[in-house]
């Protein structure tokens, strides 16, 4: 049996119903689509992880002891905009927009530490990695308000070895993000990150990687 790649698309404690979880298998040099579950809380998340598991979280994992931009961040952010993203693409942990966010990925995380000790957990950032890849940065731009968008990046996804996920009826942004999280994560197992920022236990305990 292959490998089990989880891509997270994480919101904030109390949101539950933006969440998605995508759930793949390793097979022929693909990843074939088991189940995507949205409106995942915590219980759902450790769940869907088996024994041995590599998952992608998308959502701050560690946050800096001084408040901003954590190093990884600040050179994410620069990799983003050179390749015409916003600089509000990356967002610092402890943003007012990102506070509860990056509370629940450190308790997600630390929680598949605790109960799944044999899984792998990565900090990925879908819509980066998305276009690391050769993703069209405006169909990125588009995807949380047009349907259309979506499904252009879900044929993309398809096309860069997610079996199955063209298959998927009226998904979300979130749920895109959930896949295209899968991913990065599997792009970070094989060893071939378009870009990694290496854990730095034990305060960034995680790699970051796109």
């Amino acid at each position: 049996m292959g490998q089990t790649i989880i891509g997270v698309d994480l919101s904030g404690p109390g949101s539950a119903a933006h969440t998605s979880v995508a759930v793949f298998r390793e097979q022929g040099g693909a990843l074939d689509l088991l189940e995507l579950v949205a409106g995942a809380n915590d219980q759902a998340i450790l769940d869907r992880v088996p024994a041995g598991a590599i998952v992608g979280l998308d959502a701050p994992l560690s946050y800096s002891p001084t408040g901003g931009s954590r190093t990884s961040d600040q050179s994410l952010r620069r990799v983003a905009v050179e390749h015409g993203l916003p600089a509000g693409t990356v967002m610092a942990p402890s943003a007012p927009r990102m506070a509860y966010l990056t509370l629940r990925g450190v308790a997600v995380s630390r929680m598949l530490g605790s109960e799944r000790p044999d899984a792998r957990v990565v900090e990925v950032h879908p819509t980066v990695a998305m276009v690391l890849k050769g993703a069209s940065v405006a169909t990125l731009k588009a995807m949380k308000h047009e349907p259309e968008a979506r499904r252009e990046l879900l044929a993309w996804l398809e096309g860069q070895g997610l079996r199955g996920v063209c298959d998927l009826d009226q998904v979300s942004d979130h749920s895109v993000a959930a896949c295209a999280a899968g991913l990065a994560a599997w792009q970070w197992r094989q060893g071939k990150p378009a870009w990694i920022h290496s854990a730095e236990p034990p305060l960034h305990p995680f790699d970051f990687a796109c």
